[in-house]
């Protein structure tokens, strides 16, 4: 298990009230509710993060020579019959 911080925060009063009340709901100390919003953020944000360094170390799927599509071009249909 890992080692547990201590830390002191400052909120203002109608997020400190929501906290509580969100925390009475889910049955928590608000300790235990803001850890868990940290934890999940911090699980988004590194899930985030390796996705996107796969994402650029992907090799690019087209093959251009640099010139990039008009609108026209983009969305011109009759090309497509």
């Amino acid at each position: 298990m890992s080692r547990l911080r201590n830390i002191t925060i400052t909120l203002e009063e109608d997020v400190a009230r929501w906290a509580r009340i969100e925390a009475a709901r889910q049955d928590k100390s608000v300790s235990r509710l803001l850890a868990g919003l940290l934890q999940e953020r911090m699980t988004q944000t590194e899930r985030y993060e390796r996705a996107m360094r796969r994402a650029l170390a992907r090799k690019p799927f087209l093959k251009t020579d640099g010139h990039y599509l008009s609108r026209e071009e983009a969305h011109a249909r009759s090309d497509l019959r």
